[in-house]
C-alpha cells in the first residue's frame, strides 16, 4: 500500500504507539488521520501541530453504536490502524477477580473486532485498503505476569488470521504487527527494556509498503517468535519464572 496520499484512521491515538502512528503516517505523507481517543482533549497537541490533516474523533471501541457511527463519518478511509489496547497486569489464578481478564478481552479483541466490522465495508467501497492490526508477541507467547493479556491477544491472533481470509477477496490486507515491549506508558511496569515506539511505527509501516502481513518490529518479537515455533517447551520453561503477584480474593 503506498502511504502517501492515504486517508487513515488511528484508534488510541492520543499517546504511546497510537500518537507515534499518526506522527509516522504525516510524515509518510497520509493526507488526513482520523485520530481517535476516548477523550478528545487529549488530541489538542496534535492537532495543534498538524493542524487540518488531523480530524479528531471521540471514540471508546468498546461502544458499538459509537464505533459504527465513527465509521459512517469517516467515509473515505483506507487505512485503519487498529491500535487502541490495555493491559492490567493480572495472572489467571492469582488475579483477586475476573475483571481485568473482562476489560482487556472487551478492548484488545472485542473492540478489535468491532473496529474491524464497521470498517470493512468503509474500505471495499475505497478499493480494498489495508487494516494494521496491533497485536503483540504475547499473541503467540504466555508472560504469566500478564497472563490474561496474552489470552486476550493470543484471541486477536486468530482475529487477524480470520479477518484476513474473510477480507481478502475485497482487497483489502490485514498486517498483524507483533511487538515485543515497547516504551510506553502501558509498558512502564513491564520488567524488560522497550524499544521506542517510533521504531515500531517505521517498520511497521515500510512493511506495509511492501504489502507485508505479518510483521515483527523488533529483536525481542522475532527472537521469540523463533523460539516459540523451534524450542516451544524450553521458552516456555523460560517464561515461568515471571509470575504474578498474587491480589486480593474478591467475595
Amino acid at each position: 500500500m503506498d502511504i502517501k496520499g492515504s486517508v487513515a484512521f488511528v484508534t488510541g491515538a492520543n499517546r504511546g504507539l497510537g500518537r507515534a502512528f499518526v506522527e509516522g503516517l504525516i510524515e509518510s505523507g497520509a493526507a488526513r488521520i482520523y485520530a481517535a481517543a476516548r477523550v478528545k482533549e487529549t488530541l489538542d497537541d496534535v492537532i495543534r501541530k498538524h493542524g487540518e490533516r488531523i480530524i479528531p474523533v471521540t471514540l471508546d471501541i468498546t461502544d458499538s453504536a459509537a464505533v459504527y457511527s465513527a465509521a459512517e463519518k469517516a467515509a473515505d478511509v483506507n487505512l485503519l490502524v487498529n491500535n487502541a489496547g490495555v493491559a492490567c497486569f493480572e495472572g489467571f489464578t492469582t488475579a483477586g477477580s475476573l475483571e481485568a481478564a473482562h476489560t482487556e478481552m472487551n478492548i484488545n479483541y472485542f473492540g478489535s473486532l468491532e473496529m474491524i466490522r464497521a470498517f470493512a465495508p468503509v474500505l471495499k467501497d475505497n478499493g480494498g485498503g489495508t487494516i494494521i492490526q496491533i497485536a503483540s508477541i504475547a499473541s503467540m507467547v504466555t508472560f504469566p505476569v500478564i497472563g490474561s493479556y496474552c489470552a486476550s491477544k493470543a484471541a486477536l491472533n486468530a482475529l487477524i488470521y480470520g479477518a484476513r481470509a474473510e477480507l481478502a477477496a475485497q482487497g483489502t490486507v490485514v498486517s498483524g504487527v507483533y511487538p515485543g515491549v515497547v516504551d510506553t506508558e502501558m509498558s512502564a511496569r513491564f520488567d524488560a527494556p522497550g524499544v521506542p515506539p517510533e521504531s515500531i511505527v517505521s517498520v511497521t509501516l515500510e512493511a506495509v509498503i511492501k504489502g507485508e502481513e505479518d510483521i515483527y518490529p523488533d529483536a525481542m518479537s522475532q527472537d521469540l517468535y523463533r523460539k516459540a515455533h523451534q524450542q516451544p517447551k524450553i521458552l516456555e520453561r523460560e517464561l515461568s519464572g515471571m509470575l504474578p503477584v498474587a491480589s486480593a480474593a474478591v467475595s
